[in-house]
């Protein structure tokens, strides 16, 4: 809010104290000494005599009524004017007032019993501050009054209550929001309207997540269809269209090896050779007699068995 004044109905100014009384001397009395005629009592500026005057006691010392408006009274910051001893006083940040100056600078209205704020050292009553420079709220077109909570977004202004959320329509207040053209999200509204959602489980993802097939997965939805241990970062392939590590897929499809019956699955870069059906790992593929490399070489096949050439000449 513009300005330094009222906020929430609070007034901010003070009545100064004034004097508790004034007090008059009798001819030929001073105060406290009745019966001694010959005590002066003067004013302690002037020194005339205060006999049958009034007076004011200030500072320990008693002083006649001009000499003390003069001397103590402060100026009107409105009219210039000195602030007599029985005018009523008001003060507000450094400044002082008569009762009847302290009003609205637009509508002359008395600010002495109402709310008030201030604008560049102008008073001015709440009515007139909200016309000329309060904002109004986009959502429901009314004043938002000085001292209310407000949020202010874009170049526009709303009431807290005002600004909610488009989806669930609850108060945004503090919370993280997402706008979308002229319209605000809170984060999950957001993210469960226009975020992409998981292909296994239906749900919005919020961050992350894996790309396979140009199609979003959650990381934990993404796994292996056979031991469903999670693929995010590991090497993998699939089966009509389904995901599965390699340990399952060559335990599932994969052909076995002739000589260690595990899988050969040709991942890595792995080599292996096959023959009329039959299939090897390269590191496999071996005489079946003396367990020489046949990788490049000519073999026979004896039965279930391959040989080398000098095993398969002994024969």
């Amino acid at each position: 809010m513009s300005g330094d004044g009222a906020r929430d109905g609070e007034r901010c100014i003070s009545q100064v104290a004034r004097v508790d009384q004034v007090s008059e001397v009798a001819p030929g009395t001073v105060a406290g000494q009745q019966d001694n005629m010959s005590e002066r009592f003067d004013c302690d500026n002037c020194k005339e005599s205060l006999y049958g005057r009034k007076y004011i006691q200030a500072e320990d010392s008693p002083y006649c009524i001009p000499c003390y408006d003069s001397l103590f009274a402060n100026t009107c910051d409105e009219c210039k004017e000195l602030i007599g001893h029985d005018s009523r006083e008001l003060f507000y940040e450094d400044r002082h007032y008569h009762e009847h100056c302290f009003r609205c600078f637009r509508c002359d209205r008395s600010l002495a019993d109402e709310p008030f704020t201030s604008q560049e050292e102008a008073l001015l009553c709440n009515d007139c501050y909200c016309n000329e420079f309060s904002s109004k709220c986009v959502a429901c077109d009314k004043t938002v009054m000085p001292g209310t909570r407000k949020l202010e977004y874009g170049g526009s202004t709303w009431h807290e209550g005002c600004f909610i959320c488009h989806s669930c329509e609850q108060p945004i207040g503090s919370k993280s929001f997402i706008p979308d053209k002229d319209d605000h999200y809170c984060v999950p509204c957001y993210e469960n309207k226009f975020a992409p959602r998981c292909t296994r489980c239906k749900q919005a993802l919020a961050k992350g997540g894996v790309t396979y097939r140009d199609e979003p997965w959650h990381k934990e939805c993404f796994v292996c269809t056979g031991c469903k241990v999670q693929l995010a970062g590991q090497h993998f392939t699939s089966r009509d269209d389904s995901p599965y590590c390699l340990k399952c897929f060559g335990n599932l499809y994969a052909k076995k090896c002739e000589a260690c019956s595990k899988p050969i699955t040709g991942f890595g870069g792995g080599k292996y050779i096959s023959f009329e059906d039959r299939q090897w790992h390269q590191p496999c593929f071996t005489c079946s007699r003396c367990s020489v490399s046949l990788v490049g070489a000519g073999f026979f096949p004896e039965g279930e068995e391959i040989l080398c050439r000098d095993c398969n000449g002994n024969l």
